[in-house]
Protein backbone atom coordinates (compact mmCIF):
# COMPACT_ATOMS: atom_id res chain seq x y z
CA UNK A 1 0.00 0.00 0.00
CA UNK A 2 1.45 3.28 -0.89
CA UNK A 3 1.53 6.10 0.99
CA UNK A 4 -0.13 9.57 0.56
CA UNK A 5 1.61 12.83 0.85
CA UNK A 6 0.34 15.74 2.60
CA UNK A 7 0.02 18.87 0.90
CA UNK A 8 2.10 21.89 0.90
CA UNK A 9 -0.97 23.92 2.76
CA UNK A 10 -1.27 20.61 5.37
CA UNK A 11 2.90 21.01 6.07
CA UNK A 12 2.64 24.52 6.83
CA UNK A 13 1.56 25.54 10.73
CA UNK A 14 -1.51 27.14 11.32
CA UNK A 15 -0.95 30.54 12.68
CA UNK A 16 -1.77 31.25 16.69
CA UNK A 17 -4.34 34.32 17.37
CA UNK A 18 -1.37 35.68 18.76
CA UNK A 19 0.77 35.35 15.46
CA UNK A 20 -1.94 37.14 13.51
CA UNK A 21 -2.81 39.69 15.74
CA UNK A 22 0.97 40.80 15.60
CA UNK A 23 0.46 40.74 11.65
CA UNK A 24 0.70 44.78 10.64
CA UNK A 25 -2.41 46.19 9.42
CA UNK A 26 -3.52 47.29 5.73
CA UNK A 27 -2.58 50.75 5.34
CA UNK A 28 -5.92 52.72 4.33
CA UNK A 29 -6.03 53.42 0.87
CA UNK A 30 -5.14 57.18 -0.48
CA UNK A 31 -8.26 59.15 -0.73
CA UNK A 32 -8.68 61.59 -3.80
CA UNK A 33 -8.44 64.51 -1.50
CA UNK A 34 -4.94 63.36 0.47
CA UNK A 35 -2.86 65.93 -1.32
CA UNK A 36 0.62 66.52 -1.05
CA UNK A 37 2.36 69.30 0.95
CA UNK A 38 3.89 71.81 -1.67
CA UNK A 39 4.12 75.24 0.36
CA UNK A 40 7.73 74.73 0.34
CA UNK A 41 8.69 74.63 -3.27
CA UNK A 42 9.51 77.17 -6.23
CA UNK A 43 7.08 77.65 -8.57
CA UNK A 44 8.77 79.78 -11.65
CA UNK A 45 6.26 80.90 -14.30
CA UNK A 46 7.62 81.32 -17.83
CA UNK A 47 5.83 84.38 -19.60
CA UNK A 48 5.04 85.92 -16.10
CA UNK A 49 4.69 89.23 -17.55
CA UNK A 50 1.49 88.49 -19.72
CA UNK A 51 -1.89 88.46 -18.42
CA UNK A 52 -2.56 84.77 -17.09
CA UNK A 53 1.24 84.17 -16.09
CA UNK A 54 1.46 87.62 -13.97
CA UNK A 55 -2.25 86.63 -12.57
CA UNK A 56 -1.23 83.01 -11.62
CA UNK A 57 2.08 84.47 -9.67
CA UNK A 58 0.00 87.02 -7.93
CA UNK A 59 -1.58 84.42 -6.32
CA UNK A 60 0.50 82.18 -5.69
CA UNK A 61 2.68 84.41 -3.98
CA UNK A 62 -0.33 85.85 -2.60
CA UNK A 63 -0.49 82.56 -0.54
CA UNK A 64 2.78 82.05 0.88
CA UNK A 65 4.33 79.96 -2.40
CA UNK A 66 8.31 81.05 -3.05
CA UNK A 67 7.63 82.45 -7.00
CA UNK A 68 10.38 83.72 -9.78
CA UNK A 69 8.86 84.70 -12.80
CA UNK A 70 10.17 84.43 -16.43
CA UNK A 71 10.38 86.93 -19.74
CA UNK A 72 13.03 86.54 -22.46
CA UNK A 73 14.24 89.50 -20.88
CA UNK A 74 15.12 89.65 -17.16
CA UNK A 75 14.78 93.26 -17.08
CA UNK A 76 11.13 93.51 -17.91
CA UNK A 77 10.30 89.89 -15.46
CA UNK A 78 12.43 91.92 -12.50
CA UNK A 79 9.94 95.22 -13.33
CA UNK A 80 6.74 92.84 -13.49
CA UNK A 81 8.09 91.14 -10.23
CA UNK A 82 8.65 94.44 -8.03
CA UNK A 83 4.74 95.51 -9.29
CA UNK A 84 3.65 92.38 -7.87
CA UNK A 85 5.32 92.11 -4.95
CA UNK A 86 4.95 89.25 -2.04
CA UNK A 87 8.61 88.29 -2.48
CA UNK A 88 8.14 87.87 -6.38
CA UNK A 89 11.25 87.33 -8.08
CA UNK A 90 11.68 87.92 -12.15
CA UNK A 91 14.59 87.02 -14.04
CA UNK A 92 15.26 85.67 -17.48
CA UNK A 93 13.67 82.86 -18.81
CA UNK A 94 16.72 80.05 -18.57
CA UNK A 95 17.45 80.94 -15.26
CA UNK A 96 13.60 80.90 -13.79
CA UNK A 97 13.53 77.29 -14.89
CA UNK A 98 16.97 75.94 -13.43
CA UNK A 99 15.79 77.56 -10.00
CA UNK A 100 12.28 76.56 -10.00
CA UNK A 101 11.06 73.11 -8.46
CA UNK A 102 7.08 73.36 -10.71
CA UNK A 103 7.36 75.26 -13.58
CA UNK A 104 4.14 76.64 -14.89
CA UNK A 105 4.26 77.47 -19.27
CA UNK A 106 2.21 80.47 -19.73
CA UNK A 107 3.57 81.65 -22.73
CA UNK A 108 1.48 82.96 -25.87
CA UNK A 109 0.79 79.61 -28.28
CA UNK A 110 2.27 81.55 -31.04
CA UNK A 111 5.51 81.58 -29.31
CA UNK A 112 4.85 78.09 -27.14
CA UNK A 113 7.25 75.18 -29.06
CA UNK A 114 10.11 77.60 -29.95
CA UNK A 115 10.09 78.58 -26.09
CA UNK A 116 9.95 75.27 -24.83
CA UNK A 117 12.59 73.90 -27.29
CA UNK A 118 14.69 76.67 -26.39
CA UNK A 119 14.86 75.43 -22.20
CA UNK A 120 14.99 71.68 -22.98
CA UNK A 121 17.93 71.38 -20.95
CA UNK A 122 16.97 73.80 -18.28
CA UNK A 123 13.68 71.73 -17.70
CA UNK A 124 14.94 68.67 -17.31
CA UNK A 125 13.98 67.19 -14.61
CA UNK A 126 11.17 69.53 -13.55
CA UNK A 127 7.53 69.09 -13.29
CA UNK A 128 6.04 71.33 -15.77
CA UNK A 129 2.26 72.65 -15.73
CA UNK A 130 1.24 73.69 -19.69
CA UNK A 131 -1.47 76.24 -19.34
CA UNK A 132 -1.60 77.40 -23.00
CA UNK A 133 -4.40 77.60 -25.13
CA UNK A 134 -4.64 77.00 -28.62
CA UNK A 135 -6.83 79.66 -30.19
CA UNK A 136 -7.66 81.47 -32.85
CA UNK A 137 -9.52 84.69 -33.35
CA UNK A 138 -12.01 85.54 -36.29
CA UNK A 139 -14.92 88.30 -36.80
CA UNK A 140 -17.20 85.21 -34.87
CA UNK A 141 -14.92 85.03 -31.88
CA UNK A 142 -12.65 82.71 -30.48
CA UNK A 143 -12.37 78.97 -31.60
CA UNK A 144 -9.99 76.12 -31.05
CA UNK A 145 -7.21 75.48 -32.70
CA UNK A 146 -5.94 71.71 -32.71
CA UNK A 147 -1.41 71.46 -32.66
CA UNK A 148 -0.15 68.47 -34.87
CA UNK A 149 0.72 66.51 -31.64
CA UNK A 150 -3.30 67.16 -30.41
CA UNK A 151 -2.44 69.69 -27.91
CA UNK A 152 -0.50 72.48 -26.39
CA UNK A 153 0.51 69.74 -23.20
CA UNK A 154 1.08 67.17 -25.69
CA UNK A 155 3.57 69.19 -28.01
CA UNK A 156 5.16 70.00 -24.59
CA UNK A 157 5.50 66.30 -23.87
CA UNK A 158 7.19 65.67 -27.02
CA UNK A 159 9.45 68.84 -26.62
CA UNK A 160 10.62 68.02 -23.34
CA UNK A 161 11.23 64.41 -23.11
CA UNK A 162 13.15 64.49 -19.95
CA UNK A 163 10.39 66.52 -18.02
CA UNK A 164 7.58 65.69 -16.40
CA UNK A 165 4.58 67.06 -18.33
CA UNK A 166 1.26 68.35 -16.73
CA UNK A 167 -1.87 70.74 -18.13
CA UNK A 168 -3.72 72.38 -15.70
CA UNK A 169 -5.14 76.31 -15.08
CA UNK A 170 -6.23 76.67 -18.84
CA UNK A 171 -9.62 77.97 -17.51
CA UNK A 172 -8.92 81.09 -15.33
CA UNK A 173 -9.60 84.81 -15.51
CA UNK A 174 -6.92 87.12 -15.77
CA UNK A 175 -9.00 89.99 -14.73
CA UNK A 176 -9.91 87.90 -11.40
CA UNK A 177 -5.94 86.45 -11.21
CA UNK A 178 -5.11 89.99 -10.91
CA UNK A 179 -7.52 91.81 -9.09
CA UNK A 180 -6.24 92.40 -5.41
CA UNK A 181 -9.51 92.91 -4.41
CA UNK A 182 -10.66 89.84 -4.67
CA UNK A 183 -9.57 87.61 -1.61
CA UNK A 184 -11.18 83.87 -3.49
CA UNK A 185 -11.20 82.72 -6.80
CA UNK A 186 -14.74 80.65 -7.30
CA UNK A 187 -13.44 77.60 -9.78
CA UNK A 188 -12.03 74.43 -10.01
CA UNK A 189 -9.15 73.93 -11.80
CA UNK A 190 -9.02 70.46 -14.28
CA UNK A 191 -5.35 68.75 -14.10
CA UNK A 192 -3.99 66.42 -16.25
CA UNK A 193 -1.06 64.09 -16.28
CA UNK A 194 0.87 60.90 -17.05
CA UNK A 195 1.50 60.16 -13.58
CA UNK A 196 -0.74 60.58 -10.50
CA UNK A 197 1.99 61.61 -8.35
CA UNK A 198 2.62 64.91 -10.40
CA UNK A 199 -1.33 65.38 -11.23
CA UNK A 200 -1.55 65.27 -6.97
CA UNK A 201 1.37 68.00 -6.81
CA UNK A 202 -0.40 70.16 -9.09
CA UNK A 203 -3.88 69.76 -7.70
CA UNK A 204 -1.98 70.71 -3.99
CA UNK A 205 -0.51 73.88 -5.81
CA UNK A 206 -4.01 74.76 -7.27
CA UNK A 207 -5.42 74.27 -4.24
CA UNK A 208 -3.27 76.85 -2.32
CA UNK A 209 -5.33 79.47 -3.80
CA UNK A 210 -8.14 80.57 -1.80
CA UNK A 211 -11.71 79.06 -3.36
CA UNK A 212 -9.49 76.73 -6.13
CA UNK A 213 -9.73 73.35 -6.17
CA UNK A 214 -7.56 71.06 -8.17
CA UNK A 215 -9.28 68.57 -10.09
CA UNK A 216 -7.72 64.75 -11.73
CA UNK A 217 -8.84 64.77 -15.23
CA UNK A 218 -7.44 62.58 -17.02
CA UNK A 219 -4.19 61.97 -19.36
CA UNK A 220 -2.65 64.36 -21.43
CA UNK A 221 -4.35 62.43 -24.39
CA UNK A 222 -7.38 64.73 -23.07
CA UNK A 223 -6.00 68.07 -22.97
CA UNK A 224 -7.24 69.21 -26.18
CA UNK A 225 -10.76 69.39 -25.26
CA UNK A 226 -10.21 70.76 -22.05
CA UNK A 227 -7.67 73.85 -24.06
CA UNK A 228 -10.57 74.07 -26.47
CA UNK A 229 -12.82 74.84 -23.73
CA UNK A 230 -11.43 78.14 -23.20
CA UNK A 231 -13.39 79.43 -26.58
CA UNK A 232 -16.45 78.60 -24.94
CA UNK A 233 -15.79 80.12 -22.27
CA UNK A 234 -14.22 83.39 -23.91
CA UNK A 235 -18.31 83.47 -26.00
CA UNK A 236 -20.10 83.27 -22.21
CA UNK A 237 -17.95 86.02 -21.09
CA UNK A 238 -18.34 88.24 -23.95
CA UNK A 239 -22.63 87.71 -24.07
CA UNK A 240 -23.37 87.89 -19.67
CA UNK A 241 -19.93 90.53 -19.35
CA UNK A 242 -18.63 87.60 -16.96
CA UNK A 243 -15.36 86.38 -15.76
CA UNK A 244 -16.69 82.86 -15.89
CA UNK A 245 -15.21 79.89 -14.66
CA UNK A 246 -16.26 75.92 -13.80
CA UNK A 247 -17.14 74.16 -10.97
CA UNK A 248 -17.12 70.35 -10.94
CA UNK A 249 -20.25 68.90 -9.08
CA UNK A 250 -20.79 66.01 -6.78
CA UNK A 251 -16.70 65.55 -5.75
Amino acid sequence: MTSSTPSDSAQQPEKTSAQAAEAPAKAPAKGPWDLPDVSGLVVGVLGGTGPQGKGLAFRLAKAGQKVIIGSRAAERAQAAAEELGHGVEGADNAETARRSDIVIVAVPWDGHGKTLESLREELAGKLVVDCVNPLGFDKQGAYALKPEEGSAAQQAAALLPDSRVTAAFHHLSAVLLQDPEIDEIDTDVMVLGEVRADVEIVQALAGRIPGMRGIFAGRLRNAHQVESLVANLISVNRRYKAHAGLRVTDV
